[in-house]
């Protein structure tokens, strides 16, 4: 840099002396030949003004308009008084005023005056009036639309379809907007204001020119009426054009709708699409050539021209459709030769957590007709991640065609896991057994309730009869959120185990570094964690684990060992998560021959008898119904020893069943033994 300033550095200097000096033209009297400079730079800045107006793609894009229409207002309205002073005072205001009045109304004021009287209207009553009343409604709807445009974005960011660096650019454009369009509202006032003020100060002008030219000058009325009317006239001529030309940019602005080309682009652009019109209008206008009476060549003329121009811009259209069929065979053709490494990647990427929809379910992701899908799904990763300390990736939706139109699938890493129909224009009603209630009897995808799906008139009769109503919406949440937690093991990943190592290291950097890389590496922790995932087990209370782990981590034999011992260190959290609202632990005891029984099976390390298995699912199901039937979730209590074994054997069968070890319970809990599993032989 070499130190030295331009304009640019200066800019807000200049503005304020402009500004400055447009209120002192109001008090202090101009040279004539200085207001001739003044009134020309008027009508150059009105002419830019529209030309910008023009060329913006978007309103947004001449956001400095509102402030640009105050300034120019006023410095229209100071360059009134300074002419009218010299009017008054010397009958004279300069060349420009001089040759409105003479040469464009050549001379004479009656003539003048409808002029005058004709661009106030078509300013005033025509595109200020239509730009006021644009502009109003412009900023309710934008301001009314500002609530479902965040909601869109934050849709968008919580869907992964943006980043937060996309979404904050496009809450300020949408804050820019509203705050442009309210700003236009007011301005457009500026110009109503400025019409107004045109008149007042023409029939102030006449009247005052009157009275100094018959009483002070010592002319006659008509020679009074002559001078000062016409200079007045003048006067009004020279301010009204740039008044319009400004007001007509104003409505430019104001009436301009979302596109992506300047106004000559997409005027010309969407009128010259149609030249079936202009065939239609070129067959009328030398139709009318023909008519007796009507006169033959302008018609014809025009006939022939639109003619010409609809001929044209049909093979202009043809030729395009042509080059685009080309251009995109080429395209195809060019993606079947060539795929490059990264095509390859995005191909055989796979999601970690994908739902497929039908066609017919997109209504519930589309905000516009009332869905709150992806709102809610932002919503669900959160509370997965308080509920289980992990965190929870991104849900992909995806619409599938090959699906049924109300089908649904829920993919952990591209495999199938869980799926479903719905109804979105109905509501499910969820009542605990049989009920009488019309409609189509089903089962809840979640758990496999009986439900049924009703009309929304007969919400009131179900909720009257005991039944949990709740939409379709809800009912997909609620199978997202049960698939999330029960294969929460398969969704943490080292690199997520990595970031809660980093998010704890902040503040307990000397257990991470002992644990990690000293006792364990990431793999091992991440097992650990997917094991007490795989049971049910939060791991929000990560520094506890961590713990844990590096107490036993160096005698632990192995890693399902390990996670055992840390079970027991999380005794309270267990037991807290399965105690009942009466503070008491209702739990199914296993016979002591049985344990025994697993005990040795799990020294010698063999295969279960299928038989005995089939003996034991059978006694372990009629206790966990007796448990059930209480209204009391089934939990199994075992010895430490056996609990690892006995939990290996019913898993398939039962894999939500919970299996504590007397490790594992809090000292201090209530304990009641509510059935014990035996088998005879």
């Amino acid at each position: 840099m070499n130190g030295k300033k331009g304009l640019r550095d200066y800019q807000d200097v200049i503005m304020m002396v402009g500004i400055v000096g447009i209120v002192v033209m109001m008090v202090i009297p101009l040279p004539p030949a200085v207001l001739d400079l003044l009134l020309a730079g008027n009508i150059s800045f009105a002419v830019v003004l529209l030309l910008i107006s023009m060329n913006v793609k978007r309103p947004l894009d001449f956001s400095a308009f509102p402030p640009v229409l105050l300034v120019a207002t006023l410095f229209r309205l100071a360059l009134n008084v300074s002419s009218t002073r010299l009017i008054l005072l010397r009958g004279y205001a300069g060349e420009i005023i001089n040759a409105f009045g003479n040469f464009v109304v050549g001379g004479n004021y009656v003539v003048g005056f409808v002029v005058f009287l004709i661009l106030v209207i078509i300013q005033f009553i025509v595109i200020t009036k239509g730009a006021e009343r644009v502009a109003e409604v412009a900023a309710r709807f934008t301001l009314d639309a500002m609530p479902g445009k965040q909601m869109s974005i934050d849709a968008d960011l919580n869907a992964g379809l943006i980043g937060e660096d996309e979404a904050r650019r496009r809450r300020e454009e949408v804050a820019r907007e509203a705050d442009f369009y309210g700003a236009m509202d007011g301005a457009s006032k500026f110009v109503k204001g400025d019409a107004i003020a045109g008149i007042v100060i023409t029939f102030i002008n006449v009247v005052g020119g009157l009275i100094i030219g018959v009483v002070q000058g010592g002319l006659t009325v008509d020679q009074a009426i002559k001078k000062y009317t016409l200079l007045t006239v003048g006067d009004g001529l020279v301010s009204q054009v740039p008044a319009l030309l400004i007001a007509t940019a104003t409505g430019m602005i104001v009436t301009r709708s979302v596109s992506t080309g300047n106004l000559g682009e997409v005027v010309i652009g969407q009128v010259g699409g149609q030249p079936k019109a202009m065939g239609i209008a070129a067959g009328v206008l030398l139709a009318f050539s023909l008519v007796p009476g009507m006169p033959f060549v302008p018609f014809m003329v025009l006939g022939l021209m639109l003619g010409f121009l609809a001929y044209q811009m049909t093979n202009m259209a043809r030729q395009e459709e042509e080059q685009k069929q080309q251009e995109l065979a080429q395209e195809q053709l060019q993606r079947a030769e060539i795929v490059t490494p990264e095509d390859v990647l995005d191909m055989i990427k796979v999601d970690p957590l994908e739902l497929e929809i039908g066609y017919g379910l997109v209504v519930l992701t589309d905000e516009q007709q009332g869905g709150d899908l992806l709102g809610r799904f932002g919503a669900v990763r959160k509370q997965c991640a308080l509920e289980l300390g992990m965190v929870v990736p991104m849900i992909r939706i995806r619409d599938n065609v090959q699906l049924g139109a109300h089908e649904y699938v829920i993919k952990i890493y591209g495999a199938k896991v869980a799926g479903g129909e719905l109804r979105p224009q109905r509501f499910l009603a969820l009542c605990g057994g049989p009920v009488e209630l019309a409609g189509e009897q089903v089962k809840d995808p979640t758990f496999g309730m009986p439900a049924v799906w009703i009309e929304e008139d007969q919400r009131e009769e179900a909720e009257a009869l005991g039944c949990t109503v709740v939409d379709a919406s809800t009912v997909l949440v609620t199978h997202v959120t049960q698939v999330i937690k029960d294969h929460a093991h398969e969704l943490i990943s080292r690199s997520d185990v990595q970031k809660l190592l980093n998010s704890v290291k902040e503040e307990h950097g000397p257990l991470v570094e002992e644990l990690v890389p000293g006792l364990l590496n990431v793999g091992q922790v991440q097992g650990v964690l997917k094991n007490l995932l795989r049971e049910g087990i939060s791991i929000r209370n990560l520094v506890g684990i961590l713990e844990a782990m590096a107490d036993h981590a160096a005698t632990a034999d192995s890693l399902e060992t390990l996670t055992e011992l840390v079970r027991q260190s999380l005794a309270r959290q267990i037991t807290d998560t399965y105690v009942g609202p009466d503070g008491i632990l209702r739990v199914i005891r296993l016979d002591p021959a049985l344990e025994e029984v697993l005990r040795e099976e799990a020294q010698e390390g063999g295969t279960v008898d299928s038989q005995f298995v089939h003996r034991l699912m059978h006694r372990l199901m009629q206790e966990i119904q007796k448990l059930a039937a209480g209204g009391y979730p089934p939990v199994v209590l075992t010895s430490p020893m056996v609990r690892r074994t006995f939990r290996r054997i019913i898993e398939p069968m039962v894999p939500q069943l919970v299996v504590l070890s007397f490790g594992e319970v809090d000292p201090r809990a209530q304990l009641e033994v509510v059935g014990m599993v035996k088998l005879e032989g």
